[in-house]
């Protein structure tokens, strides 16, 4: 029955009636735009916020964990070096109980090639703790950066949330207008309607002429085909980029 009272009250329209309404959706829609437009870039820029915290978070963690095992291998290597000097003892004291030069310069070569071990040992700790100094210094300036982004994504979320609770109440109205003039108007030209608006820039399907040109492509419109707009006796397409043309009359009505 729905269905039946809309097409009733469709194609009892003149097209005049029809040029109107579509403009007057077109205009309702546009708002809508605007209002999403406000708000667009926000949440946007809120996801790129929250990826760049979620990279820097994991960039610090990933530079804690190798501080975790550097110090790790620093202790290792301490451990290393004390088992050499224990053994480098241990060859001295048997060095005072050497029965031939064979065994004593056995034992020499053994607290020599310890002796090496503690050096390379000293020397791989100075290099762990250089790459310790310098991922302090990262993880510190990453930190601060973090922190920095922090607040910029709280201030964005702040931002959004206000521009959404102050829109929200007209964005409802404007959608509750726009279905409403959708129902009147033939599914056919809503159809029409919404394919231009999808691919028009900036959302614009029913433009007015303005100064003798389109109102969305600013290409002239001829004089004849002037006269055939302002006659609203049919739905006239402009020849250059296909929007729907209304009499720049209906455009001072719509305001």
């Amino acid at each position: 029955m729905a269905k039946a009272k809309k097409g009733a009250e469709v194609a009892e329209m003149t097209v005049a009636e029809k040029l109107k309404a579509l403009y007057d959706l077109q205009l309702v829609d546009t708002a809508i735009d605007k209002i999403r437009i406000l708000r667009g870039e926000l949440p946007l820029e809120v996801q790129d916020l929250e990826d760049e915290i979620e990279g820097l978070q994991t960039r610090v963690s990933k530079y804690d964990d190798d501080i975790e095992s550097l110090e790790k291998s620093i202790s290792g290597k301490k451990h290393e070096i004390s088992k050499s000097q224990e053994l480098i003892k241990k060859y001295e004291e048997q060095q005072n109980n050497v029965r031939n030069n064979r065994e004593y310069d056995s034992l020499s070569k053994e607290i020599e090639f310890q002796t090496l071990e503690i050096e390379l040992s000293e020397k791989r700790i100075r290099e762990f703790t250089v790459q310790i100094d310098e991922k302090k210094v990262v993880i510190g300036e990453s930190t601060e950066v973090l922190e920095g982004r922090k607040l910029d994504l709280e201030n964005k979320k702040k931002e959004l949330e206000d521009i959404i609770d102050e829109t929200k109440k007209e964005e409802s109205v404007m959608e509750k207008k726009s279905a409403g003039l959708e129902a009147i108007i033939e599914e056919r030209l809503i159809s029409a309607y919404k394919k231009i608006r999808l691919n028009a820039r900036n959302g614009l399907a029913v433009v007015p002429v303005e100064r003798d040109a389109c109102g969305g492509c600013f290409n002239k419109i001829p004089p004849q085909r002037q006269l055939d707009i302002a006659s609203r006796k049919k739905i006239i397409v402009c020849e250059y980029c296909g929007r729907i043309l209304v009499d720049s009359r209906d455009n001072e009505a719509g305001k």
